[in-house]
């Protein structure tokens, strides 16, 4: 089974676009949604829409997440107070409701193998999962999650780390950015992980491809420039940091 996990879409539309793409093409059996669908580019709406659309299940991301504050009058628009104006009162209602974390359970050579999805981490939505978070700080997030699998994203900086548990193994996926990436690498990335029968919390291998796609980054970066975003965004694009 080929699972498709892609991240921090940020309201860029070409780079959605691409992804749908390079996934079909991957033929992919399924494909979630680890959250920050909105923030710094100009189509929020058409982002959520084309996510809605498809039936993609979602997580919600620390961008969604901000749509729960009261709305502030601010004398110099921030990134989220122009989403806020942007985004329709129905897909606010689609984004706050989101839930925070889901989870696959499969049962493979007869035992159980779990793959948890987060934004952040389990601990918070804006918690950053970076490869060298605190390995018992991890282990005990999937020990109380009885997980096998971490996937997470927010950071934009696509690993897979292998964490030896005991005589299993438990494993942590950044899926990167979609739609701001800040790895150096301005081409969308997401992840794709295959499940078979051979899968087993006492095998350190998962198969883990990181994919990458190039699209349209002119459009999206100068779509910010032409906006009141601040166009610091747009030139971030095109160097992914």
């Amino acid at each position: 089974m080929k699972i498709a996990f892609f991240s921090d879409i940020h309201a860029n539309l070409p780079a959605l676009e691409s992804f749908f793409k390079d996934a079909e093409v991957e033929q992919v059996d399924a494909i979630y949604c680890l959250g920050d669908l909105i923030g710094y580019n100009v189509w929020p709406n058409e982002v959520v829409n084309e996510i809605r659309k498809r039936c993609i299940p979602t997580i919600m991301g620390n961008h969604d997440e901000a749509l729960l504050k009261p709305l502030v009058k601010e004398e110099t628009p921030s990134n989220k107070g122009l989403t806020r104006t942007l985004v329709t009162a129905e897909n606010r209602g689609y984004l706050i409701n989101l839930p925070r974390h889901l989870k696959l359970s499969f049962n493979t050579q007869n035992k159980p193998f779990s793959l948890l999805m987060t934004h952040g981490s389990v601990k918070a939505i804006n918690d950053y999962m970076v490869i060298d978070y605190p390995e018992h700080e991890v282990l005990d997030m999937l020990h109380n999650q009885e997980a096998d699998v971490l996937l997470c994203g927010h950071t934009h900086k696509p690993f897979h780390r292998v964490i030896t548990d005991g005589d299993t193994y438990k494993h942590v996926i950044n899926i990167g950015s979609v739609g701001k990436p800040k790895d150096g690498d301005p081409r969308i990335c997401y992840a794709i992980v295959e499940l078979n029968q051979e899968t087993s919390p006492n095998s350190e291998h998962l198969k883990v491809t990181f994919k990458r796609a190039e699209y349209d980054i002119e459009k999206a970066a100068k779509a910010v420039e032409n906006s009141a975003f601040d166009s610091a965004f747009g030139e971030a694009l095109r160097i992914a940091k």
